[in-house]
């Protein structure tokens, strides 16, 4: 589990090896703080209920973290601030985490999550909790 101010181990983040995930812009605006990010893309199917509160929980088939805890970052007119990351197998989600993703099955969540990439069931990816929060 990565914390605030951890960093991953490179050699679980090199095992992923598929091209990062476009959506993340790096940078924070001119004259925000550093712990504010410029946006993350959610699928516009799922934008409304991240934006409502219902997905917090995203996979990400990434080389390296995009995202770091506790930034904060926008979605559409909305913010989110990253609660926790972690780099897991794909076989460990749960149904339940399938639900508060957005996804009506875990192979939904698994095509969504390969759009940059195969992802198998022994396949690391980054498992991202956030939660909606105010504008900067």
């Amino acid at each position: 589990m990565l914390r605030r101010g951890a960093q991953p181990v490179n050699q679980a983040a090199a095992w992923i090896g598929a091209a990062g995930v476009v959506g993340l812009s790096g940078g924070a605006p001119r004259g925000a703080a550093s712990s504010y990010r410029l946006g993350v893309q959610f699928s516009p199917d799922l934008r409304a209920d991240v934006l409502a509160g219902s997905v917090t929980l995203s996979y990400r088939l990434w080389t390296r973290p995009k995202v770091k805890v506790g930034g904060r970052y926008a979605v559409g007119p909305g913010w989110i601030e990253v609660d926790d990351m972690e780099l897991v197998p794909f076989s460990t989600v749960t149904a339940a985490e399938v639900r508060r993703c957005g996804e009506p099955d875990r192979e939904s969540l698994r095509r969504r999550t390969a759009h940059a990439g195969p992802v198998n069931d022994d396949t690391l990816v980054y498992r991202i909790e956030f939660h909606l929060c105010p504008a900067p």
